[in-house]
């Protein structure tokens, strides 16, 4: 049985987790029941409700989804149901309809889905499955919820002369428009609806005119509704008959009321089930949303919790693409209690809250934001001393308080207690305060204990070194910017990096020095070199990372290199493939080439078709028989393969066109030279240089020593003089 107070819900928020998981519940029973939730006393209850949670979220990602389960609530019109001679209205009736329906059809779910949900179905085995509610409903009731004509012998009666009547007034109604229409006594609207009757839209000038009852005016006062008297008469009829039916249905809902009344107490378990399944939807939703799994439970005094997030924070940061720190923490017989010391804004007091607010959330029956491989056990007891507890009620000082609070701590703690304490010792002297909170860490440890503690006091963390079944922590710097890492390191204290800091924020070094001076030597010298450690350690940290980063990169790179290199392989032995069919295909064009220059030269038929049989048999001994399915295999491969080499051939084309227009257009773009007589040129495209003997206008005699040939200057290139 875990006891725990209202304080240690207040310390750890828990009031949030049951607020976010009530909006995510989908009816009014399941957010008043999220609201309620609390730890469970009984361990064996715990279990089948964390096992129920986890099989819902297991039904997000396979194919059998839990049927819909929301409902409107039919509380107050069971209570009607158990009072005497009362009978439910139409709605009540549809809305206990719907519940026994969605009740009935999530229990057939389950029963027959029980093997991808047995604690579900374990739950759902314990309630009654009928359809006999609805079936009395539905006798009575159409699918638009409305009552049937054949609800009763005396409605089916009822509501024909209705029609009959209706058709009366219609005809009625109908042969007075048109009478008093033609007369001229009607306005251009002709009628009208009064009080969900039809009228005439008298001229007011004739409204003594038509025989009727007035049943209204416009607002202007022109026009006077008017019933006619043929149809008034047969309105009286259809008014008498709406009453006859009126009375018919409240006997009807009587009757029906008596029959579903013995079933009162089992719709009262259709709804608690489904409220039960909506608040388990919703921890469902809450746990996807925050990744919460079902850590393994142990009868063993060991809590491991790997990658633990806080979830409040978690949700938080995710809302605004921050990043969220977890952390790694274990308690057992061997390390009991941990004292977690360091610089303030490091995250000592979250990582604290993470510890006690996971483990009343597990308790709580809500799975939580951890590594699979973590573990934990149940406590009998959570208790919390976090942040400024100052009551002003109680006229208590901050300490007065923590000394009330470490009093209870005192009475109740024992081998089955959780215990949280943020700040430990502080209110008081650092002296009187350090002894006493060292006093009361041993008083814990005494009486076997788990615990957490944040300090800044040396003597604590003295104290913690020296236990066997204690242990310190810190939170991991920055050695360089004495920035946090968020990121809680085990076996070592931390040093509060006073004077770092100090210094950091601009106090003159002569000050700081004065403020060492003015402490015990010893004091300082721990503290600098606890700080020297934690620099060190933030140090193989960061080495550490990088060495893992640098490790999981070159892997990669491997991985992608080994891929590559298979790829080219394949397709250098694809396009060999495609080389060797060539050459062979090359090969035998030349055989057939030499057989047809043979039989050209001698005529001898008989020797030609000997020669090309011979080679037809040599080039089918070296062929494998393969079957069509084979064949076509192998065509789709060749064909894929040419289809790469004519792209490959393609792009070397297209690369060497290109290269070709830009060399063309580099040239095109060099500055001109005006041709003279007597310069040394050539041909664009020509390799012999000659010299110009003689320009016309836009030709050139081009002399080349042994001849000479008259060019457009447009083809003719510049060479400049040796």
């Amino acid at each position: 049985m875990i006891s725990v107070t209202d304080k240690t819900l207040q310390d750890l928020e828990f009031h949030t987790i049951l607020e976010t998981i009530s909006n995510k519940c989908n009816t009014e029973i399941g957010q008043e029941k999220a609201q309620q939730i609390v730890p469970f006393k009984n361990k064996e209850q715990l279990i089948i409700e964390l096992h129920q949670t986890s099989e819902y979220v297991a039904s997000y990602s396979n194919n059998n989804a839990i049927p819909n389960h929301g409902f409107e609530t039919i509380t107050k019109d069971l209570h009607f149901l158990g009072i005497e001679d009362s009978f439910l209205d139409i709605n009540s009736f549809k809305k206990i309809a719907h519940v026994a329906e969605t009740a009935n059809t999530l229990l057939h779910f389950l029963k027959k889905f029980h093997d991808y949900y047995p604690k579900l179905n374990q739950k759902a085995l314990t309630i009654e499955s009928t359809k006999e509610i609805n079936k009395a409903i539905d006798t009575i009731f159409d699918k638009y919820g409305e009552i049937k004509d054949s609800a009763s012998p005396d409605l089916v009666n009822i509501r024909k002369s209705m029609q009959l009547v209706r058709g009366k007034i219609n005809q009625s109604f109908g042969f007075a428009l048109s009478q008093y229409n033609s007369s001229g006594y009607l306005d251009d609207i002709r009628e009208s609806v009064v009080e969900n009757r039809r009228v005439l839209a008298v001229l007011a000038m004739y409204r003594k005119k038509v025989k009727g009852s007035l049943l209204g005016s416009s607002k202007t006062g022109s026009i006077v509704y008017i019933e006619p008297e043929a149809t008034l008469r047969y309105s009286r009829e259809l008014s008498e008959l709406e009453q006859d039916e009126r009375e018919e249905i409240i006997r009807i809902l009587k009757q029906l009321t008596n029959v579903i009344r013995p079933y009162k107490s089992l719709l009262e378990e259709y709804q608690n089930f489904l409220a039960d399944i909506d608040l388990i939807s919703a921890k469902a939703k809450y746990a996807n949303a925050i990744n919460g799994i079902l850590p393994k439970i142990t009868e063993e005094k060991h809590l491991y919790l790997r990658d633990a997030f806080h979830p409040i924070l978690y949700l938080n940061n995710k809302a605004k693409n921050e990043i969220v720190h977890p952390q790694t923490i274990e308690l057992d017989n061997e390390s009991r209690i941990i004292v977690i010391s360091g610089p303030n804004a490091g995250g000592k007091t979250i990582s604290l809250k993470t510890i006690g607010l996971l483990q009343l959330m597990l308790q709580s029956g809500i799975l939580i934001p951890v590594h699979e491989r973590s573990e934990t056990f149940l406590f009998d007891r959570i208790l919390t001393d976090i942040g400024d507890n100052q009551s002003i009620e109680n006229h208590l000082s901050t300490y007065s308080y923590r000394l009330k609070n470490m009093n209870y701590f005192l009475k109740k703690c024992n081998a089955k207690t959780l215990f949280l304490i943020d700040e430990f010792g502080t209110g008081s002297d650092p002296e009187l305060g350090g002894a006493l909170a060292e006093t009361f860490l041993e008083e814990f440890y005494a009486r076997e204990a788990f615990g957490i503690i944040t300090t800044h006091y040396t003597n604590l963390k003295i104290l913690a070194n020296e236990l066997p079944c204690a242990i310190n922590a810190n939170m991991l710097f920055d050695e360089k910017t004495l920035e946090p890492l968020y990121k809680l390191h085990l076996g070592q204290a931390g040093s509060s990096f006073t004077f770092e800091v100090a210094q950091k924020n601009g106090i003159p070094f002569g000050l700081i020095n004065r403020a060492k001076k003015k402490i015990e030597r010893s004091k300082v010298r721990f503290d600098k070199t606890i700080a020297t450690l934690q620099k060190e350690r933030s140090k193989l940290e960061k080495t550490s990372q990088n060495l893992k980063e640098e490790e999981s990169k070159a892997r990669e790179e491997s991985k992608k290199m080994e891929n590559i290199n298979a790829k080219i392989q394949d397709k250098l032995e694809r396009y060999q493939e495609l080389y060797d069919a060539n050459q062979r295909l090359i090969y035998l064009g030349q055989r057939l080439d030499d057989i047809s220059e043979k039989y050209f030269n001698n005529k001898d038929k008989k020797t030609l078709i000997g020669d090309f049989l011979k080679m037809v048999e040599i080039e089918n001994s070296k062929r494998k028989k393969i079957s069509a399915k084979e064949k076509k295999v192998k065509e789709i491969v060749e064909k894929k393969i040419i289809e790469e080499v004519k792209e490959k051939v393609e792009e070397i084309r297209i690369e060497k066109k290109e290269k070709k227009i830009k060399a063309q257009k580099i040239e095109a773009e060099k500055p001109k030279v005006l041709l003279k007589v007597g310069d040394r040129v050539r041909m664009s495209e020509g390799k012999a240089i000659g010299t110009i003997d003689k320009i016309e206008k836009n030709k050139a005699i081009v002399n080349y020593g042994i001849f000479t040939s008259k060019v457009s200057l447009d083809q003719l290139e510049y060479i400049q003089p040796l």
